[in-house]
């Protein structure tokens, strides 16, 4: 029988309160292996929670921020001693190769660290006074409740780059995790509220960290609706982010939007061929390209357009599809039967809409022990051309377009010409072309002969445009976003001094 798992509220690990429950299966081995079953939630349950983070909140920001800094320092310990235990069970949750939820894992225990550190670094600043015998300075306090609404496809990588933050900054969290990774999400939270009761000992304080399992059109809902949350951090696609700015934003919430991609990699006609083809085939297929930051179009230069795609196609057909705890999976299947369909359906589109050139793929793989999970054949379609759906539309699956360009100018033209601007890179040889590219291309993140996927914990990560709505995770700019500035003046003149008065 599965394993039935619970919501932490409060500090207790309880069922739902209407005792609903869901499937959690794996998508390479859908028939036969189910992972567990999970409390689909209701609203009742997002209110008992944020009750539970608001009271908390109250002793929580009172805990000494280095403090606050070691309990993560034991979190990032147990996470690293159970790293493989967590990626093999990631990997049968969504599907991705144990080396990819290893460096999810990894990516973890990096940011935990990291945040660790913070604990004694967030500083204040001060500042002279205009008037004699009056100090002026400024620190940082916590914001309060944050809900906190994440993706399936990092499941333990993105929950972290928001709660470790927030927590070290001393807010409290509700968290509210995809219903196609409830189990990773579970066993973070079961880390970091057993390094709370650590360090706190008999100072524990329950309901600092929540989780409320459930659908996003109810939890997630309640959440952002919820007027006891004070911050909202959400990863997902444009679409719902835009209505979570929308509800929340009317509240004057704190809102941190990371949403979709359409990332580009540029091949000059200098570059390193072997190199970017590494890259490419990378940046495309890890992940089965469910990544925001995933290598959705591939630009290259006229002269070296045919060759290119010649060598890639033999590349992507001699991928290894599979089960991702098998040591010889590459790539491993989608992580739903719906996400399978939409991959496909964008296939459809591409081939009688765009009349693109489908070079290789597009079709479900269904061969052998494939039949039993939602795998697709990584796709190549060439001849695309700047303005077709598969060009502009984020399809987050194996799929990619190769553009052809001109020059280095055209490539950078086609590159910024979507709605969006997470990630992007480029290959050349040419320092001065580099350069360039850092300059004129319109995103986030570029990367110089490497491909659009790998963000590192200490750097700022997020895009320009629709791919969110400049907030940054990761590096320190996230301590901007949990933490509020409060600016103090203490007059030891031993007289009423008056301020912004014209004395001069």
């Amino acid at each position: 029988m599965a394993e039935k798992f619970k919501n932490l509220i409060n500090g207790v690990w309880k069922d739902s309160s209407e005792g609903k429950t869901f499937e959690n299966r794996n998508p390479a081995k859908w028939n036969e292996d189910l992972i567990g079953i999970f409390p689909s939630s209701s609203k009742d349950d997002v209110n008992e929670a944020v009750t539970a983070a608001k009271a908390a909140f109250e002793k929580w920001r009172l805990i000494p921020a280095p403090k606050r800094g070691d309990i993560l320092k034991i979190v990032g310990d147990r996470m690293s001693e159970r790293k493989d235990e967590i990626a093999f069970e990631m990997t049968r949750e969504m599907g991705k190769v144990f080396a990819e939820t290893k460096g999810d894992v990894q990516e973890g225990i990096d940011t935990a660290y990291y945040a660790a550190s913070e604990g004694r670094r967030l500083f204040g600043y001060n500042a002279p006074s205009e008037l004699q015998n009056k100090m002026n300075l400024s620190f940082r306090v916590p914001v309060g409740v944050g809900g906190f609404i994440t993706p399936w496809n990092f499941p333990m990588a993105i929950p972290t780059w928001k709660m470790f933050p927030a927590l070290v900054c001393g807010n409290t969290c509700v968290f509210k995790p995809a219903e196609l990774t409830p189990k990773t999400a579970t066993t973070l939270i079961e880390i970091i509220e057993a390094s709370i009761k650590e360090v706190l000992g008999k100072d524990y304080i329950p309901g600092v960290v929540n989780i409320v399992h459930g659908k996003g059109r109810i939890v997630g809902e309640a959440i952002i609706s919820h007027p006891d949350v004070d911050l909202i951090s959400f990863t997902g696609s444009t679409q719902v982010g835009k209505r979570i700015n929308e509800v929340a934003g009317g509240d004057l919430k704190r809102v941190s939007l990371e949403l979709g991609g359409k990332n580009a990699q540029i091949v000059m006609e200098d570059a390193d061929t072997e190199l970017a083809l590494e890259a490419v085939l990378w940046g495309a297929f890890g992940t089965t390209g469910q990544r925001c930051t995933a290598t959705s179009r591939l630009i290259l230069h006229k002269d070296i357009y045919d060759d290119f795609i010649k060598r890639l196609a033999e590349k992507v057909k001699n991928l290894k599809l599979g089960y991702g705890n098998e040591p010889e999976s590459q790539v491993g299947p989608c992580v739903s039967e719906s996400q399978r369909q939409s991959v496909h359906d964008y296939v459809k589109i591409g081939i009688e809409e765009d009349k693109a050139n489908l070079i290789c793929g597009g079709e479900f793989a269904t061969d052998g022990e494939l039949s039993d999970g939602w795998f697709y054949k990584p796709t190549i379609f060439a001849d695309v051309t700047p303005g077709m759906r598969i060009e502009q539309e984020e399809i987050f699956g194996p799929v990619l377009s190769v553009i052809k360009c001109t020059d280095l100018d055209d490539a950078i033209r086609i590159l910024n010409g979507t709605k969006y601007g997470l990630s992007s890179s480029i290959f050349t040889k040419n320092v001065n072309d580099a350069f360039k590219a850092i300059r004129d291309i319109k995103a986030g993140i570029t990367y110089v002969n490497g491909a659009t996927i790998g963000a590192e914990a200490h750097m700022p990560f997020g895009g320009v445009k629709q791919t969110g709505n400049g907030h940054r995770e990761g590096g320190w700019t996230v301590y901007d976003f949990y933490t509020e500035w409060k600016a103090v003046y203490i007059d030891y003149s031993g007289k009423l001094q008056r301020a912004q008065i014209d004395n001069y």
